[in-house]
Formats: structure tokens, C-alpha cells, sequence
């Protein structure tokens, strides 16, 4: 997998770390399990600092698709995109396109093979 995607795969994390705590009722749940949810400002520089490695088209790419879906990025896995779970076509997984990263048809979702 590419570095890029690795970063790609980590900015969702964070993006979904941040809004999970500032999330009132997932984070007072979270608190009631005996988690810390300290440190939303230390993740939201992480990202900041994450997202100034990854290259700016790609950057604007998942975070127009971050606005519409809880997931941007995901892997391909049993020949179907596990956004909408639609079956991909057989030319995605031809070795030309095995490093790259493509996109679903169907949703538009960022799409890698691991």
C-alpha cells in the first residue's frame, strides 16, 4: 500500500476519533465506560499536521467525500467496495491498477486493495 493511502487511512481515523469526542452523547457514553476524552485539541493538531504530508488534490478529494460519507477511504475486500457493497468490476483488479487508488463507481468513495 502506497504512503499516501497509509496517510489517507490515518486522517479518517482522526476525523472520526475528533467527531466521536465531540459527539455529546458518544463522548459522555465513552466517559461513562471509564475512557479520557481529554486531548481534542492534541488530536485536532495531529490531523493538522497529518494533513499537511498528503498531497493537496488528494487532501480535497477525502474531505469532500468525508462531508458526505463517515467513511472516505476504504479497502476493497471480497471484490466488493465496502461502502455500498456493490460488486466492482474485474478490471479493478488488474496489476495495472493494484497501487493506485480508485474510486467506486457507484458511491464515488476512495477505494484501495490491500
Amino acid at each position: 500500500m502506497r504512503e499516501e493511502f497509509k496517510l489517507l487511512v490515518a486522517l479518517q481515523d482522526l476525523d472520526i476519533m475528533i467527531r466521536e469526542a465531540e459527539e455529546k452523547k458518544t463522548s459522555d457514553k465513552f466517559k461513562d465506560m471509564g475512557f479520557q476524552l481529554d486531548g481534542l485539541e492534541e488530536l485536532q493538531k495531529g490531523r493538522a499536521k497529518l494533513a499537511e504530508k498528503i498531497p493537496v488534490a488528494l487532501r480535497n478529494r477525502y474531505e469532500r467525500l468525508a462531508g458526505h460519507y463517515s467513511m472516505a477511504i476504504l479497502p476493497v475486500t471480497g471484490n466488493k467496495c465496502l461502502g455500498c457493497f456493490v460488486k466492482l468490476p474485474t478490471s479493478f483488479f488488474s496489476s495495472a491498477y493494484s497501487s493506485e487508488l480508485l474510486t467506486c463507481e457507484n458511491c464515488g468513495r476512495l477505494l484501495f486493495i490491500p
